[in-house]
């Protein structure tokens, strides 16, 4: 059974929410933080649900509420959600509250908020979705874990559509947290630039992507969504290849056939010498771009690439923002998507035209 993109939606760093140019401009950051920029949610939520919704609840909504408009459909057949860290923002009010009062007499909103099935719960409250309903934190595999679990549930014949998409957020003390573990730039810089910046850390990031997954083909579809596969901890840059050789001949298409890479570089030294030498190897003379300078690194941020995977296939343009240079003469059919996460958690996506 083929799997379809229909609809797709994404709030990111950049321009990318509603029908808008596909990132003719980039963004440009200068710091170690890339934040969303949110739409203007009073023209797509009820006013008086947003009064009782925190900033990640209304990220995810009105992704999902876009990327049905788009699609044409009212109620998906399911909702899965992806999240490594769920709402973190409510989750430190929560915490901070406990200290304050000695844990006494606490307001529940920010316990209730702060769950991590709250943003598909929301989703499913505006949509009226009684369907599946199922949220997935597998921290670096959570985007991918919710679109293995709509694949089945497609390839299964438990719904014709699913509503599937990943959330995730920056709050002033998970960055701070992180940042004590070295994962971020010790000094601003660029996003445009990061690449160039040969240190270690790169720039954290935060967004909301959201895609409507069916088995029915339409003339409105983006793009086809061939294969998804995780793998953990890879010992050396041999495993690594030995993976990605393994899942494109698992496929009905060869490294030769593929016509675009989206790699998960991001700036850190140490993470992208081994994308480095996949280029030099495996990945020798193929057209590779990169996503992350545009997102910043998150758990989820794979959801990024496969929307700009979808966008790519469908409107037949590179963005030069993703370091594209303009050396491909023929239609893109074949895109190979691959990520890591801290180098623990590396996945792979095959997306094709349909």
């Amino acid at each position: 059974m083929k799997i379809y993109i229909r609809a797709t939606a994404n709030i990111s760093a950049q321009d990318t929410y509603g029908k808008v140019p596909f990132l003719t401009k980039a963004v440009e950051y200068t710091g170690t933080l890339l934040k969303v920029i949110e739409p203007d949610y009073k023209n797509i939520i009820d006013p008086k649900m947003i009064r009782r919704m925190s900033r990640i609840i209304r990220m995810g909504v009105a992704a999902a509420s876009e990327c049905l408009r788009e699609a044409g459909i009212k109620e998906p057949g399911a909702i899965i959600t992806g999240t490594a860290y769920g709402c973190l923002e409510d989750t430190d009010v929560f915490l901070k509250e406990i200290i304050e009062q000695k844990e006494e007499m606490l307001s529940p909103t920010s316990f209730i908020q702060s769950t991590h099935n709250t943003v598909g719960a929301q989703i499913a409250l505006v949509t009226k979705c009684h369907q599946y309903n199922n949220t997935f934190v597998h921290r670096g595999f959570s985007f991918e874990s919710a679109l293995l679990d709509a694949i089945l549930l497609l390839k299964e014949n438990e719904a014709t559509n699913v509503l599937v998409g990943s959330i995730d957020e920056v709050s002033e003390l998970s960055y701070a947290v992180l940042n004590r573990f070295g994962m971020f730039k010790s000094m601003p810089v660029s996003n445009l630039e990061l690449f160039s910046s040969n240190t270690k850390g790169t720039i954290a990031g935060e967004g909301a992507a959201f895609f409507l997954l069916t088995s029915q083909s339409t003339e409105n579809d983006l793009a086809q969504l061939d294969a998804v596969a995780t793998f953990y901890k890879p010992k050396d840059i041999g495993e690594i290849e030995d993976h990605i050789t393994r899942f494109l001949a698992s496929q009905p298409v060869s490294i030769d056939e593929i016509d675009l890479i989206i790699t998960g570089k991001n700036g850190d030294i140490k993470n992208d010498s081994m994308y480095d030498r996949l280029s030099g190897s495996l990945l020798e003379n193929k057209e590779i771009i990169n996503y992350k300078q545009l997102c910043g690194e998150y758990p989820t941020s794979a959801s990024f690439a496969l929307w700009l995977a979808a966008n790519i296939i469908k409107t037949g343009v590179v963005p030069a923002a993703t370091g594209y240079e303009g050396s491909l003469k023929n239609k893109i059919k074949n895109v190979l998507i691959y990520n890591n996460y801290q180098n623990i958690y590396h996945s792979l996506f095959l997306v094709s035209s349909c």
